[in-house]
C-alpha cells in the first residue's frame, strides 16, 4: 500500500449526509491528534519546548474536555466547567488513560449527534448556537490543535507526517 493510498483511506470523502460529513471530518482530525501521541512514553507526552505550547498529553486532555463542554454543556444543558489543569494534567494522567478518555468522549459525541433529529437543533446557551455550529466549532478546535500537535511532535523527536 502506498502512502497516497493509505492517506486516501483515512481522508474524508464527500458525503451527501451533512451530519455524517461533519462527523467524518471531526473523526479524521481526532485521528490526526491521536497519531501524534502514538508510541510516546508518558514522560515524552508531557514534553513542551522550553515550557512553551501545550504538551501532547495536555492537548488530548483539553480536546476531551472541549467536546464534553460543548456537547454535554452547550447542547444538553448540563453544568460544565473549564480548568487550566486540563492543559497541564497532573502525573496521575497517563497516555493510555487520556487516549481512552478521548476515544470514549468521541464515541459519546458521535452518538449524541446521530441521535438528534436535526443539525439545526438549538443549544441550551440561550444564543443562536445550534448543533451544526457546535460541530463546526469542534472541527475548528480539533484542527487547530492537530497542527499544534504536529509542531510539538516534530520538535520532540523529529516525527512528521499525518
Amino acid at each position: 500500500m502506498t502512502a497516497a493510498t493509505d492517506r486516501a483511506l483515512r481522508f474524508p470523502g464527500g458525503n451527501p449526509d451533512e451530519r455524517e460529513l461533519l462527523l467524518s471530518w471531526l473523526d479524521y482530525l481526532r485521528g490526526a491528534v491521536l497519531r501524534k501521541v502514538e508510541g510516546l512514553s508518558d514522560e515524552d507526552a508531557r514534553w513542551t519546548p522550553e515550557g512553551a505550547l501545550i504538551s501532547l498529553l495536555g492537548l488530548v486532555n483539553h480536546l476531551t474536555h472541549v467536546e464534553w463542554r460543548w456537547i454535554d454543556g452547550a447542547m444538553r444543558g448540563q453544568e460544565v466547567s473549564r480548568h487550566e489543569a486540563e492543559f497541564r494534567p497532573g502525573p496521575e494522567l497517563t497516555v493510555a488513560a487520556a487516549v481512552g478518555a478521548y476515544r470514549a468522549r468521541a464515541a459519546a459525541t458521535d452518538a449524541y449527534v446521530r441521535s438528534r433529529p436535526a443539525l439545526t437543533e438549538p443549544g441550551r446557551r440561550g444564543d443562536a448556537t445550534d448543533l451544526r455550529w457546535v460541530l463546526l466549532h469542534l472541527i475548528n478546535e480539533t484542527a487547530r490543535h492537530a497542527g499544534h500537535a504536529d509542531a510539538t511532535r516534530e520538535l520532540l523527536d523529529g516525527t512528521t507526517g499525518e
